[in-house]
């Protein structure tokens, strides 16, 4: 094994074979940026698919847990041995998988609301549109060339940025950050220069979300403030990071 960090991702997904599990546990309890990134993993996974979602009607939990009681489990079969390709490899192709999974259960449980509510055409359009965002993120993941840089915000979180030259784009992903006031959000800009161009506004009074890019080519940074949630067209307080891209 070249590099034990190289893990983190497949651990996370429960891809490694059982002595690569042995081996990694051990190196975490000492090692506090691979257990911070493992954490990270955990709540991105999550976090990726929360853009898909509608306000469901209250009988649909009683009606996904009573079709779960239902359900018989199975135990998942024995691990594949291993193929000649690197962790890295792997990680990045079951982390495609997880989140075409993702994208999979929430478009279930969605299509299912809609069908039984008959929701108007606008809300419609815009569960489509947020699985259209999962997939457009799904093949940026999934990319060769993908390259993640990070930095901590001041009061704490942390921005991440997972970004394809390939694809002149990339995926936001923001963890930890103290929650803001409803009527208040945290908003991205990338920076040409000493220029900052408006690249979206996350979702209002929320600490953690995620959020695609386009358009990087060119670009020097990606940085982050809390502006009003409908955005603004610059920078109205302090930039609490600054993500380079070069």
């Amino acid at each position: 094994m070249s590099d034990i960090h190289t893990l983190v991702g497949a651990y996370v997904l429960d891809a490694v074979d059982d002595l690569e599990r042995a081996a990694f546990d051990r190196h975490l309890a000492d090692c506090p940026s691979c257990a911070t990134e493992v954490g990270e993993l955990l709540e991105t996974a999550a976090r990726l698919a929360d853009g898909a979602w509608s306000v469901p009607p209250p009988r649909l939990r009683a009606e996904v847990l009573a079709q779960v009681s239902r359900t018989r489990q199975e135990r998942p079969g024995p691990r594949p041995g291993r193929d000649g390709r690197s962790a890295l490899s792997r990680w990045r192709t079951v982390t495609a998988a997880a989140v075409a999974a993702a994208v999979l259960a929430v478009a279930a449980g969605v299509t299912s609301y809609l069908v039984q509510q008959q929701r108007v055409r606008d809300e419609r359009a815009a569960t489509v549109a947020a699985r259209a965002e999962l997939d457009r993120m799904q093949e940026i993941l999934d990319q060769p060339d993908l390259v993640v840089r990070r930095n901590g915000l001041t009061g704490g979180g942390r921005l991440t940025v997972l970004s394809s030259p390939g694809r002149d784009a990339g995926v936001v992903l923001l963890a930890g950050a103290p929650p803001v006031p409803a009527d208040r959000a945290y908003q991205l800009w990338l920076i040409e220069g000493t220029t900052p161009r408006p690249a979206g506004v996350l979702t209002a009074g929320a600490g953690d979300d995620s959020s695609l890019l386009a358009g990087l080519s060119g670009m020097n940074a990606v940085a982050v403030t809390v502006e009003p949630a409908a955005g603004s067209a610059q920078p109205t307080t302090s930039v609490l990071t600054s993500v380079p891209l070069d």
